[in-house]
């Protein structure tokens, strides 16, 4: 089985980690921190408006991929409080419709450059 490369302009590695890797029917949608694509920084505002930014991240990065959030089938996320486990949740939810993907919520001590949320994502060709 090949694997290969998906990347977005709208997306911005902060590492040496592809955005995304295809292999089969899978991509493989690497984190996505709520960075803004054109200025390289985080976004301003509360866990929501970073969850929403996160998300934003990964529709792009799957529409690059010819995919959309129909098509995820999990996804993990990230949070530095877990206090912060609704907010990220009701954003989460307004994005990402029934049946919901399967979801793990880890909280971790630090996200690359202070981010508060951090959202990966696996999707299938064939779960649409």
């Amino acid at each position: 089985m090949l694997k290969k490369a998906v990347s977005s302009p709208k997306g911005k590695a902060i590492g040496p980690y592809s955005m995304a890797i295809e292999a089969g029917d899978l991509v493989f949608v690497s984190g996505q921190i709520p960075l803004d694509a054109a200025t390289g920084k985080l976004v301003d505002g509360d866990v929501s408006a970073q969850a929403r930014q996160s998300l934003e991240n990964l529709k792009a990065i799957l529409e690059a991929a010819g995919l959309g959030f129909a098509h995820v089938v999990k996804t993990t996320i990230f949070l530095t409080s877990m206090a912060d486990f609704a907010a990220v949740n009701e954003v989460y939810t307004s994005c990402l419709g029934e049946p919901y993907p399967a979801c793990s919520t880890v909280a971790v001590a630090a996200l690359p450059m202070g981010a508060k949320v951090e959202i990966e994502m696996i999707a299938s060709r064939t779960a649409a």
